[in-house]
């Protein structure tokens, strides 16, 4: 099994990104945490001033099956909305599009802070393995990897994405 390379998946969503918003306005909101590392370098190389951090652990909807849990990928990344929610055309960034649950409880966390006029979903890797009625707008590349295995993005020190995998807890 061979793992996308996270960084050409990075410039290959840049591009469309700056294609599709040459001339719309736009903001962006990354999911935490690799949403939230992917939104900030969009940010930097877009020019934008600043992103948005959502942070879905309240959203979830099996917080109670995880509890604390539920906040270890997104620890000390709570949501930070800098911008106003009502009436944005918003890019929504996460890592990896799996069953659409994290999507869903993203957009109910949005939601909390106001209604925008239009929101974009954009990921590096779609595993396309959906429970909800969610697709992204722009994406990187379908992965099919096997499904006790999760795909997790690693940021470098230098800012570069790669992806590796880890076994998937049994509930």
């Amino acid at each position: 099994m061979s793992l996308p390379n996270a960084e050409n998946l990075y410039q290959e969503l840049l591009k469309k990104l700056k294609e599709h918003y040459s001339k719309e306005a736009f903001q962006l909101a990354g999911l935490a945490s690799g949403g939230a590392w992917i939104a900030e370098r969009l940010a930097k190389d877009m020019g934008h001033k600043d992103f948005g951090v959502i942070n879905v652990s309240f959203h979830r909807d099996d917080y109670q099956d995880k509890g604390v849990r539920a906040f270890k990928s997104a620890e000390g990344m709570a949501t930070k909305i800098p911008f106003d929610v009502n009436g944005a055309n918003i890019v929504m960034v996460d890592d990896v599009l799996d069953t659409g649950r994290t999507v869903r409880a993203a957009l109910n966390e949005l939601f909390d802070y106001g209604r925008p006029a239009k929101v974009d979903l954009a990921v590096l890797a779609d595993r396309h393995r959906r429970q909800l009625p969610v697709d992204a707008t722009f994406k990187g590349a379908k992965v099919d990897i096997p499904a006790n295995q999760i795909l997790v993005l690693e940021q470098n020190p230098d800012t570069t994405f790669a992806f590796s995998t880890e076994i998937k807890e049994s509930h």
